[in-house]
């Protein structure tokens, strides 16, 4: 006599079981983990409440081939290297002791080029502004593209 099996195999697979055992995993690896942290500098950024309506007289722009110009008032800007700058810079502040000066920079000049004519101004006891806002077109020099 022959032994037949009363249920037939069937040929679905259920994924119940693996669901659990795939977010199991998952919650090891997340536990277990440690978190990296990218290594940087922490920067404490001034904090001012105090707002100036003064519009700096002498402007300093350094354009995308690291050219330095500089004008005082409304003048157009002229070409300047880094001595000739010092010069203008001191003279414009015996004009206007009270006054500000305000840097421009075009967005391919590297960070170390504003550094540098930052410097320059604090070395000398000259009060400089770095400008976030583009140059106005008229005040900008002829041969500095935006």
């Amino acid at each position: 006599m022959s032994i037949k099996r009363q249920h037939d195999m069937m040929a679905a697979f259920s994924m119940a079981s693996m669901t659990d055992v795939i977010f199991l995993l998952l919650i090891f690896f997340m536990v277990t983990s440690t978190f990296v942290f990218p290594t940087a500098l922490e920067v404490n950024l001034p904090q001012s409440s105090e707002q100036t309506a003064i519009k700096p007289a002498t402007t300093v722009y350094i354009d995308a081939e690291q050219n330095l110009f500089a004008a005082f008032g409304g003048e157009e800007p002229q070409p300047m290297n880094p001595s000739a700058l010092i010069t203008f810079l001191t003279l414009a502040r015996e004009q206007d002791p009270e006054g500000y000066i305000a840097l421009y920079a075009d967005e391919k000049v590297p960070y170390g080029k504003v550094v540098e004519v930052l410097n320059i101004g604090a070395e000398h006891n000259l009060k400089m502004v770095l400008a976030t806002k583009p140059a106005p077109k008229s005040a900008m020099p002829h041969n500095i593209e935006e």
